[in-house]
């Protein structure tokens, strides 16, 4: 049977703050090595037998970043990304991708769904476990993948597995005495979130026992928009649709329910104890990235995204730097970090929404300074590429290049500007900034204005579609 694979790309990954942030979720990250958790899914994927194009599905504000990592790998001529208006959990997200497959005349296909944030080292289990799950499911299962436990884990769902490959229960996050049962038990598995469902007989299930998931998005997906790769869910249909896991929503009801067993090297790198627990470490038990310097600091986990960082003494810590934010705790606190994140969206601080650097589907800006009434960013836009035709109310802005070649609209006037050269957009003038050249262009931004905030922005043309 054909595969047509799903990768649920949605989530922001809070317990990995500061890293991982609203508009830059954990997914996006390259956290293990030279690609990210959703592009060494989207490899794994790549080198299965019979798979079809994948569907991404992913939040809408996610777009343009999760576009530019798929492009990236060039492994796909053919993909989709079916964008979510708001968050519903995994259920109508499945669904959703479920009936747009049956759209493309894919009804006969199996959805292999996977989480795009997971780890996972033996790729040649992985292989043989997907293989297993697509017979299963062609003999008439909703296949879950159980993970084979490696130690009393509180932080996991689990799977209890019945008579040959049916599943007898799925069970909840264990106290650790529990989770010590479990593994003695031998026959208790983690549940990883990744499934392998028949298209039609997920459709029939879900009719059968959620009902009201499958007409919402049955509506949101016959009233949604094709962009190109994109298709955009509808969204009154979506704000009305019920927010449940698939487990909650099917798999716990259906009499469906198969397990494949597998021991692949899985991790949902869920915290920073886990990417420790992952990551090669060096003689002294330390995972090192950046611009670190230690002395007599053992099995700790030291990041730098952009300054020097130095620590003495230090042992079973976390220590994450980034341009913005600073984390310090004992490994052993990592699952509380989500804690400080709801703290910081209860403030309503930026901290939590995005980092300094905010990439957009033309380049990124860096903000390098903020005050009450100006603002200093570095803005790099990619050879080809050209922001909106746009207008501020409020604030004037200052264009210096320091690199590469930009073509200005600035009002009814044109500009070619090399660096060192520079223009002044007064207030309330249309202007567009483009690359023109085959090197990325590098400017400085002076903003000058009562208010500085990304909303004051009116477009009037924008080759990305964006209306925000």
């Amino acid at each position: 049977m054909n595969i047509q694979p799903v990768i649920l790309a949605g989530g922001t990954g809070s317990r990995l703050w500061p890293l991982s942030r609203e508009l830059y979720p954990k997914q996006v990250i390259r956290l293990t090595g030279p690609l990210s958790l959703l592009q060494t899914t989207l490899k794994r994927v790549h080198d299965l037998p019979d798979i079809l194009p994948p569907i991404l599905v992913v939040g809408e504000v996610h777009r343009f970043l999760t576009k530019s990592q798929v492009e990236e790998l060039e492994l796909f001529s053919e993909y989709h990304l079916l964008l979510e208006p708001l968050g519903r959990n995994t259920a109508p997200a499945i669904c959703g991708a479920a009936l747009y497959a049956v759209r493309r005349g894919m009804e006969d296909s199996v959805l292999l769904v996977l989480p795009a944030d997971h780890l996972i080292s033996k790729v040649e289990a992985f292989v043989q476990a997907v293989q297993q799950a697509v017979r299963l499911a062609g003999q008439g299962n909703l296949v879950t993948f159980g993970i084979v436990p490696s130690r009393p884990e509180t932080g996991y769902g689990y799977i209890a597995r019945g008579e040959g490959n049916r599943v007898a229960s799925f069970v909840e996050k264990p106290d650790l005495e529990t989770a010590k049962r479990y593994l003695d038990d031998g026959n208790y598995f983690w549940n990883s979130g990744m499934f392998a469902f028949p298209v039609d007989l997920l459709l029939k299930e879900l009719r059968r026992h959620a009902p009201e998931i499958l007409a919402c998005m049955e509506k949101a997906v016959a009233s949604g928009r094709q962009d190109n790769v994109f298709f955009r869910f509808d969204q009154s249909t979506m704000e009305a649709c019920p927010s449940d896991s698939i487990d909650y929503a099917l798999m716990e009801k259906t009499d469906r329910a198969a397990m494949v067993e597998a021991d692949m090297g899985w991790n949902d790198i869920g915290s920073w104890q886990a990417l420790w627990d992952v990551s090669e470490k060096d003689s002294q038990g330390n995972v090192l990235s950046g611009d670190v310097i230690c002395e007599d600091v053992r099995n700790s986990l030291i990041r730098s995204e952009d300054k020097l960082v130095a620590a003495i003494g230090l042992e079973d810590t976390m220590v994450i730097e980034t341009a913005d934010a600073l984390l310090v705790a004992p490994l052993s606190r990592s699952q509380d970090v989500k804690r400080i994140v709801r703290r910081l969206k209860k403030l309503d601080r930026g901290e939590y929404h995005t980092h300094r650097t905010v990439y957009r589907p033309w380049g990124s800006y860096t903000t390098l300074e903020l005050q009450e009434r100006f603002q200093i960013k570095r803005i790099t836009v990619n050879p080809g590429a050209k922001l909106s035709l746009q207008m501020h109310h409020h604030r004037y802005e200052h264009w210096v290049v320091v690199s590469g070649t930009a073509r200005v609209l600035n009002g009814d006037e044109e500009l070619l500007l090399h660096e060192d050269q520079a223009t002044y957009i007064p207030l309330g003038t249309k202007h567009r900034l483009e690359n023109p050249g085959v090197i990325p262009l590098e400017l400085i931004e002076v903003q000058i204005g009562s208010y500085l905030g990304e909303d004051d922005i009116v477009r009037y043309d924008d080759e990305y579609g964006r209306q925000e």
